[in-house]
């Protein structure tokens, strides 16, 4: 049966919901709020990075523009689809994909939901301390040696306190805190923008040649992965709040739109930024937010240090509290508040890999998208089709009860994500073991990534031919049913 925490969460207190059903009574707001947490998380100049990586795989401006606008908002559409769970079930994500998974089997759900947002809120966090790093450095304010490390050691600390700040205190803090992020970082990046338009040089943007097939499909899935299927597995963790009588195309334009908005207009900018400049594409290679720095005039560095570090913070603390309720959905039983130290302290192990031991920040970030991709495509795919197919609310209660109607382990859907798996990993070639489905083509065809959408096709439709087990739970009577359920 699921807990009830003892008081309503505010901004100054630290949330007591965990993975619990949330209350009537503490149900509330509309789906338009949702924008401010998925503008705020997505708004980081890091998005100006992806225009760079984009370019990486040998496309032109207009493939990349094309490719990059298309995989951001299908990404973030299907979390606008996953957003709809929170609120039929008023529960986190990984609660919610019990009815699809069991409760047991879902524990696999919440292990991959839990690296991968863990990886995330690394990632985030090492990138705003090397992004401090190198403005620090511009400034004349640290060098390659003992300065340059303090340097790196002290934002590596602040950060972290931050995010883990954010993650203890929860719900009402990140909605608040992300409502400042947007305005702060939204103003100073419109800034920033007007500050490096004249090093853009259309002539050299439009000279670069047309990509192949593979490398076209290849930047597509890549942006899937760094936005929309980055968050898929975290999207009801926001909506769950929202009263069950909330307009469901409303929760999905609002989630698509706040999520998508941001990142466009950074990926296009930072693709004209890049393919002007061949020193600035390696730059973000080897600095990702902080090679952006080296274009801007030097009285705006401290400013764009502010509008980098606030939006990777933003991100980094959505992250830091779905991989809280992650953990506890595998079984850990440890108030929220603490699982967000847990993994606060992982995080920060991770960071300083990153920051002081990986060679370039690029080769591991792009690893980590397309190996963790793979899996979570398959996840998406099964829980997608399942959400589409259920006609009523969850049954709240029995979504925490092994004998409900969602039972231990629906080993037809874990089967479809090892599967998915097995394929999808058979069809990339992020590492040196994968591609082995793809034979002679694997030197032509290994940069497609096709493995992420084999895999979200494998789930999705895998999980649509096996309708009639939605059909079984929904179709129970009342009194099989149980206290929890709640009437379409």
């Amino acid at each position: 049966m699921a807990a009830t925490p003892d008081a309503a969460p505010t901004a100054l207190n630290v949330e007591l919901n965990a993975l619990n059903t949330i209350a009537e009574s503490e149900r509330k707001g509309r789906p338009s709020s949702l924008f401010w947490p998925w503008f705020g998380a997505n708004v980081s100049v890091l998005g100006l990075s992806y225009g760079s990586w984009l370019l990486d795989f040998g496309v032109s401006f207009w493939q990349a523009t094309i490719v990059g606008v298309l995989g951001i908002v299908i990404s973030f559409l299907l979390c606008g689809f996953v957003s709809l769970a929170g609120k039929r079930g008023s529960a986190p994500t990984m609660v919610l994909s019990r009815a699809a998974f069991g409760l047991d089997g879902n524990r696999l759900s919440a292990l991959l939901s839990w690296v991968l947002t863990v990886g995330w809120e690394t990632i985030l966090v090492a990138t705003a301390v090397l992004s401090t790093s190198e403005v620090f450095r511009l400034l004349g304010w640290a060098n390659d040696g003992a300065s340059g490390v303090i340097t790196e050691v002290v934002a590596l600390i602040v950060v972290v306190l931050l995010v883990i700040a954010a993650g203890v205190y929860g719900f009402d803090l990140i909605m608040r805190l992300q409502l400042w992020i947007t305005i702060v970082t939204g103003v100073l990046t419109i800034v920033y923008f007007v500050l490096v338009v004249p090093k853009i040089d259309l002539a050299t943007v439009a000279a670069l040649p047309d990509g192949q097939a593979p490398a076209v499909i290849g930047g597509f899935v890549f942006m899937m992965t760094g936005f929309g299927l980055g968050w898929v597995n975290a999207a009801a963790d926001y909506s769950r709040y929202l009263p069950r009588r909330s307009s469901g195309p409303g929760i999905v334009f609002w989630t698509t739109f706040g999520g998508a908005l941001a990142p466009m207009v950074l990926l296009v900018f930072g693709v004209l930024l890049a393919g002007s400049s061949p020193k600035l594409n390696a730059a973000v290679g080897a600095y990702s937010v902080g090679g952006l720095a080296t274009i801007a005039p030097t009285w705006f560095l401290v400013p764009f240090l502010v509008v980098a570090v606030l939006g990777l913070i933003g991100g980094a603390a959505l992250d830091i509290y779905s991989s809280g309720l992650a953990l506890l959905s595998i079984g850990i039983r440890i108030p929220r508040y603490a699982a967000a130290g847990v993994d606060g302290v992982i995080m920060l192990l991770g960071a300083i890999y990153i920051v002081f031991f990986a060679q370039d920040f690029s080769g591991p970030f792009q690893t980590f998208l397309i190996t963790l991709g793979v899996p979570i495509a398959a996840w998406a795919g099964v829980m997608l089709a399942d959400i589409l197919l259920r006609r009523k609310d969850y049954a709240d209660a029995e979504l925490y009860d092994p004998k409900g109607r969602y039972g231990r382990v629906n080993w037809v859907a874990i089967g479809l994500v090892v599967v998915g798996t097995a394929v999808g990993w058979g069809l990339v070639t992020t590492a040196g073991w994968m591609g082995y489905l793809l034979g002679p083509a694997k030197d032509s065809w290994g940069g497609a990534n096709l493995g992420v959408l084999a895999a979200l096709v494998i789930g999705f439709l895998g999980t649509l031919l096996n309708a009639r087990a939605v059909r079984r739970q929904e179709g129970r009577t009342a009194a099989e049913q149980g206290a929890g359920a709640v009437r379409a």
